[in-house]
């Protein structure tokens, strides 16, 4: 795919959630129920990452 197509393709998938969740538009009620998602999200990534740095670590005492 083509640098300036891939440039242009992020940029508006990036822009239109961002437009649909503005006050008054017709997702805006979603914006809550997708800021809670996305704190539960990092919760469990931060978690797992954690689990995953432990293993490497433990993995390398053993060598």
């Amino acid at each position: 795919m083509n640098r300036g197509l891939k440039i242009v393709l992020g940029v508006l998938l990036f822009i239109t959630p961002l437009y649909l969740i503005i006050p008054g538009m017709p997702l805006s009620d979603w914006g809550e129920a997708a800021w809670e998602l996305i704190q539960g999200a990092l919760t469990l990534f931060v978690l797992i990452l954690g689990i995953i740095l432990i293993i490497f670590g433990i993995n390398e005492l053993k060598n």
